[in-house]
C-alpha cells in the first residue's frame, strides 16, 4: 500500500467516525464512560484473535480498536480537550524522545538495554516512580508479570533461574505448612498468592508469557471436557470419575493427534 492510499484509508475512517459520532442515535450517546468497558472488551477480542493465531480476525480486532481510538479522539475534541493531530503528535514525540539509539547517539547492545534506557527516561519524564505506569486495573496476574519486568530494569532481578525456582519451592512449603497448621484463611490466601507471584516470576525467566500460557491450559481444558460431554454415553451427573478420567484420556490422545 502506497502513503498516498494509506492516507486516504485513513482519512476515510476518521470521515466516517464524525459522521457516524453527528448522525447515529448510538453512537452520539457514548461518553468516555460508556465506551471504556467495551475498548476493554474489544482489546479481548484482539487478544483471542491472537492466541488463535487467526489473521483475518486479527484485522478485524485492529479495525474496531482503531475505531474505538477515533472515537475518544472525536469526543475529546468535543470537549475542546485535544485533537487526533495533538494524539499523534504526542505519541511521535514520545517514541523519538524514547528512542535515542534511533533517533540519537545512544548505543545499545541487546533489547534488555533497551528496556532499561526507556524506564530511566520515563522517570527522567516526571514519573512518580518505577511501578506508576502500571495501571491499576490490570489483570492481576499481567500486572505481577509487569511488576517483575519493571524493577528487572533497576537491577532486583535474581541472578540465575535456580534461584527463581528455589524461591517458588520455598513458597509451596510456606503454603503449606500454613495449611497443616491450620493457619487463618486470609493467611493461607497470602501464602497461595505468594506461590502464583513466585512462578509467573520463573515462567519470565523462561521467557514465558504466564496469561497466554494459562489461557492456552483453558483452552484445552474446554476442548477435553467438551469430549467427554460428546461422548459420554448418560448424564454426566450420572457419571464416576473414573469413566469421565477414561472418556478425559481419549480426548487427550485424539486431541493430540488433532494438534488441539
Amino acid at each position: 500500500m502506497t502513503k498516498e492510499a494509506l492516507s486516504d484509508g485513513f482519512l476515510s475512517l476518521v470521515k466516517i467516525m464524525d459522521e457516524l459520532r453527528e448522525q447515529c442515535p448510538w453512537d452520539k450517546k457514548q461518553t468516555f464512560q460508556s465506551l471504556s468497558l467495551l475498548t476493554i472488551e474489544e482489546t479481548y477480542e484482539l487478544t483471542d484473535a491472537i492466541l488463535s493465531n487467526n489473521p483475518e480476525a486479527i484485522k478485524e480486532e485492529l479495525g474496531d480498536v482503531l475505531l474505538h481510538i477515533l472515537f475518544y479522539a472525536r469526543m475529546a475534541k468535543e470537549q475542546q480537550w485535544f485533537t487526533l493531530e495533538e494524539v499523534m503528535s504526542t505519541i511521535s514525540k514520545k517514541l523519538i524522545h524514547r528512542h535515542p539509539h534511533i533517533y540519537g547517539d545512544v548505543k545499545v547492545v541487546d533489547e534488555e538495554e533497551v528496556k532499561r534506557n526507556w524506564e530511566q527516561l520515563k522517570l527522567k519524564e516526571g514519573k512518580k516512580g518505577l511501578l506508576s505506569g502500571v495501571p491499576k486495573s490490570l489483570p492481576a496476574m499481567v500486572k505481577s508479570y509487569r511488576l517483575q519486568e519493571k524493577t528487572k530494569q533497576v537491577g532486583f532481578e535474581w541472578d540465575h533461574i535456580d534461584q527463581v525456582w528455589a524461591k517458588v519451592e520455598e513458597e509451596i512449603a510456606e503454603l503449606k505448612s500454613n495449611i497443616d497448621q491450620g493457619r487463618p484463611q486470609d493467611e493461607i490466601e497470602d501464602e497461595f498468592g505468594d506461590v502464583i507471584f513466585s512462578l509467573i516470576n520463573y515462567g519470565r525467566f523462561l521467557k514465558i508469557d504466564p496469561e497466554a500460557a494459562l489461557e492456552k491450559v483453558n483452552r484445552k481444558f474446554i476442548s477435553r471436557f467438551e469430549y467427554i460431554e460428546a461422548k459420554a454415553s448418560k448424564p454426566l451427573n450420572d457419571m464416576s470419575l473414573e469413566e469421565m478420567d477414561a472418556l478425559w484420556n481419549e480426548a487427550k490422545r485424539v486431541k493430540k493427534e488433532d494438534n488441539l
